[in-house]
């Protein structure tokens, strides 16, 4: 094993082959080691996540280290078919690629078995290993902006299908109609880890192929049943709750989402925890109204939110540096301070504006909003599409009674030095785990040059740009490993990304370093157009066992 520096809260271990990472996951699952939050396992790498307040990087070195490895992971007895329609745009290139015709490629891939070995990149999304070691391809050099949802790629050794429409490098030979993720499925993934996958060609099957054969039963496929917020016009958290209040959405901004403190413990599903981009701003709005801390409260980018009371409410607006005016039904306006409570009379319209440093603000409600959860959180990952649909001008968010007891909490400052572009943001980088694929100079480079944040930037990261791109010493393909928040993962441009809550859980670009966890509030809040220099925190170096 080689163990690997990831943030204060993470670190990856690195293994021999699929076999040894998987049959570590299998002991840690067994016997968990104290301390541990979380285990992202994926082709060579197993990605820690643990409490450092309850066990540090040299203890679970010590403890991981001491693990048997030579005990092989048996296969579960879980058989599924997946029908695919062999149309992929890529099949022809892979057939040549690997020396074959295309109908020699639809022959091997149909005929091996393969097992779900492990989950990530999008919820449902399953790699597949065990097909026939002859088909081995690299990703595409250029990743393409949108495959479609049911694709099926092959990349490496492993098979796999999109469960939804995203970018992606793998190299497509075909199509299937079965959902691999659906929210009305329980567990949503139709591939788990563990289960046992054959693919069938539909050329050589009677009529349209619509079920999935698990254990000899037919299951009918399904499509993915869309997350939307339960407002005031529909949905059984909304029409349950007392409806004394609600707030009726007049403009949106940029973009209005729910979010909370996300959705944490489903990477066996594929699923990371997003949840607000700036935590301590969320928490302290819900104080401020006399809410739990991690209520659900609206995270808005920007200016132009814009929510008038549907009789009396009590708001508060954190996080950005944000114009706020209050505006009556008969055109009487005045501005209201953020970070503390502003009660509005029926008919009253709150306004966000833009911003004059940071770039989110968040809304929390006296009560709570009436919002339903999907798989135990109301976070939306817009990468992933799960949660509450982003908010639409007219929608009427319902609001709960406040419970028995609560207190509207004294006025907070403004945090200190939010991020803007008028000067250098700073944050701390903890280097690692692939700072050494880069040049010496690279990685000296990252802590000397201004990085400017793009337009293209949101909630899944933002993607810098610099005069000189980051270069490689190591030029061969990674095999995907998991990623963390805040981790600056850097594509063949050698401009980084910096990822941001609703990242995809695993990866196949080097991470070069990682935004420290102290810093995550304050890269949330960085706007476009701002400069960023990065502070590693001390040197790129592997973790080693101690002795006690």
């Amino acid at each position: 094993m080689r163990f690997l520096p990831v943030s204060s809260n993470a670190l990856l271990v690195e293994l021999a082959d699929l076999d040894q990472t998987l049959a570590l996951l299998a002991s840690l699952q067994r016997d968990p080691v104290h301390g541990v939050a979380e285990l992202v396992p994926a082709a060579r790498t197993i990605l820690v996540h643990f409490r450092p307040w309850a066990t540090g990087a040299d203890a679970l070195v010590r403890a991981i280290a001491a693990r048997d490895l030579s005990q092989r992971v048996e296969r579960g007895n879980t058989s599924i078919e997946i029908p695919v329609r062999y149309d992929g745009e890529d099949l022809a290139e892979v057939a040549q690629w690997l020396g074959i015709t295309p109908e020699e490629v639809v022959r091997r891939h149909t005929g091996s078995e393969y097992t779900v070995a492990f989950t990530g990149f999008a919820p449902g999304f399953a790699y597949l290993s065990g097909g026939d070691p002859s088909l081995d391809v690299p990703r595409r050099r250029t990743p393409r902006t949108r495959i479609p949802a049911g694709a099926v790629g092959l990349a490496g050794t492993f098979s796999g299908v999109y469960p939804k429409a995203s970018p992606g490098g793998w190299q497509i030979i075909g199509t299937t109609p079965l959902a691999m993720w659906d929210l009305g499925r329980e567990p949503p993934a139709l591939l788990q880890p563990g289960y046992r996958v054959r693919f069938v060609d539909m050329a050589t099957l009677d009529g349209a192929v619509d079920t999935a054969t698990e254990s000899g039963v037919d299951e009918p496929v399904r499509t993915a049943v869309p997350a939307v917020a339960a407002r005031s016009e529909g949905g059984s958290a909304a029409r349950s709750a007392a409806r004394s209040a609600s707030l009726k959405v007049k403009g949106t901004g940029l973009q209005t989402v729910f979010q909370d403190l996300g959705r944490h413990g489903m990477a066996g599903q594929g699923v990371s925890a997003s949840g607000a981009l700036d935590r301590a701003a969320l928490r302290m709005a819900n104080r401020l109204v006399g809410n739990r801390s991690d209520s659900p409260a609206l995270e808005t980018v920007g200016g132009g939110l814009q929510l008038q009371s549907q009789g009396e409410t009590v708001l508060a607006v954190t996080g950005a540096d944000a114009p706020l005016t209050v505006c009556t039904e008969d055109g009487r306006q005045w501005r209201v301070p953020t970070h503390q409570a502003v009660a509005l009379a029926d008919g009253d319209t709150l306004s966000v504006g833009q911003p004059a440093a940071g770039a989110r603000c968040y809304v929390a409600a006296r009560g709570g909003f009436a919002v339903a959860p999907v798989l135990g959180s109301c976070a939306t990952d817009t990468l992933a599409g799960i949660g509450p649909a982003p908010l639409s001008v007219g929608d009427a968010l319902a609001v709960l009674p406040a419970r028995a007891g609560a207190v509207v909490g004294m006025p907070e400052q403004l945090a200190v030095d939010l991020p803007s572009v008028e000067r250098d943001v700073v944050l701390d980088v903890v280097l690692g785990p692939r700072t050494d694929w880069f040049t010496a100079e690279s990685v000296a480079r990252l802590a000397a040059q201004r990085w400017q944040v793009t337009p293209q930037s949101n909630r899944v990261g933002l993607r810098l740009t610099g005069d000189v791109p980051l270069e490689r010493a190591v030029t061969g393909e990674l095999s995907s490993e998991g990623t963390v928040p805040g981790a600056l993962q850097v594509p063949p441009s050698g401009q980084p990304i910096l990822f941001l809550a609703d990242h995809p859980l695993t990866g196949g670009y080097p991470v070069i370093g990682a935004v420290a966890p102290h810093h995550l509030d304050r890269a949330g809040q960085v706007p476009v157009g701002a400069w960023l220099r990065f502070h590693p925190i001390g040197p790129f170096e592997t973790l080693q066992p101690s002795a006690d």
